[in-house]
């Protein structure tokens, strides 16, 4: 069912240029938390362990086909969670491997990405931006062999033809990764960004915690709390005593997380409006509804509110 109220595309304090850098970082790193975060009781598993876990469902044992590229990593994001929760599932599972690996990347990305521990090869995720963090990306590299950056821009809507094509080189397809992030582009630059997957990619997926519904507006609420109750700790062990005056002395801090949670709320679409921008963005010479399926749901990331709203699009097999 549609949505009572119509995607509006409005701003986020932490896209403005004038917001401070380091209160960014902070936002950053607190959504980081939200993502990572298990939580007993309201929390059967984190959002990042979820993602994992809907990845591998839907490409079941084609998944060790795919490099996954994030293109909209920010600080680190998600990412490096849900590769270490894929690969360790898939460890467990031993789903086969079709495909020969070499490595490419910065970080420990290079060299062979081969689980000591299992027969099979990892899945390999590499994390770029438009505005890069290659110091939060090399620690983040240092910590899994299965994961490398790019550490000059990248821009979503015109991929560098070296970046995909190293990777298909080497016999793998490339799978586009938007955690959190397709709602921050307007109708234009998110049809230039498809047009570009589906001209040099083979999967894409979009994950957000936030829809236009009451129950999201409530979760950001609980977000703000949730930072309210957490800040001590985090300060502690960021090391940040400016994470408590930013959070009750000058609340900034959970203002705009509760802030622009709202707006990402009201900016977020519905799976079916990702189809029509993919029916709509015009790439030439591909039949995009015969050549591509979709796919999409929710999952509950944390009771009784939280909902993580999916499209996950491959290209067919010919």
């Amino acid at each position: 069912m549609a949505p009572l109220i119509p995607r509006m595309h409005l701003f986020e304090i932490d896209d403005q240029t004038w917001f401070p850098a380091f209160l960014r970082a902070k936002i950053q790193a607190a959504l980081t938390v939200a993502w990572t975060t298990h939580v007993p009781i309201i929390q059967s598993s984190s959002p990042a362990q979820i993602v994992a876990r809907i990845l591998s469902t839907q490409l079941k044992s084609t998944i060790r086909d795919y490099v996954f590229i994030d293109f909209c990593a920010g600080g680190g994001g998600p990412t490096p969670m849900i590769e270490k929760h894929l690969n360790s599932s898939l460890t467990s599972s031993s789903v086969p491997s079709t495909i020969q690996q070499n490595g490419h990347g910065h970080g420990n990305g290079n060299g062979s990405n081969h689980n000591p521990n299992s027969k099979e090869e990892a899945v390999r995720f590499v994390l770029t931006d438009l505005h890069p963090h290659p110091t939060s990306w090399s620690l983040a590299s240092s910590q899994s062999q299965n994961l490398s950056f790019v550490p000059y821009p990248v821009d979503a809507s015109s991929a560098p033809p070296s970046l995909v094509e190293t990777y298909k080189g080497q016999g793998k397809k490339v799978f586009r990764l938007f955690n959190l992030a397709f709602h921050h582009f307007d109708d234009p630059l998110a049809k230039a960004i498809l047009r570009n997957t589906l001209e040099t990619s083979d999967g894409f997926g979009i994950f957000e915690l936030q829809g236009r519904n009451f129950q999201s507006f409530v979760t950001m609420f609980l977000f703000g709390l949730g930072i309210l109750i957490a800040a001590p700790y985090y300060a502690f062990v960021w090391a940040s005593p400016l994470t408590l005056v930013f959070t009750y002395l000058v609340p900034v801090l959970p203002f705009v997380l509760v802030f622009d949670g709202w707006m990402s709320a009201l900016r977020t679409r519905t799976a079916e409006e990702v189809e029509v921008l993919l029916r709509t963005c015009g790439v030439e010479g591909q039949d995009v509804e015969g050549s591509w399926e979709v796919r999409s749901g929710k999952e509950k990331f944390m009771w009784p509110v939280g909902e993580l709203n999916w499209v996950v699009c491959v290209r067919k097999e010919r």
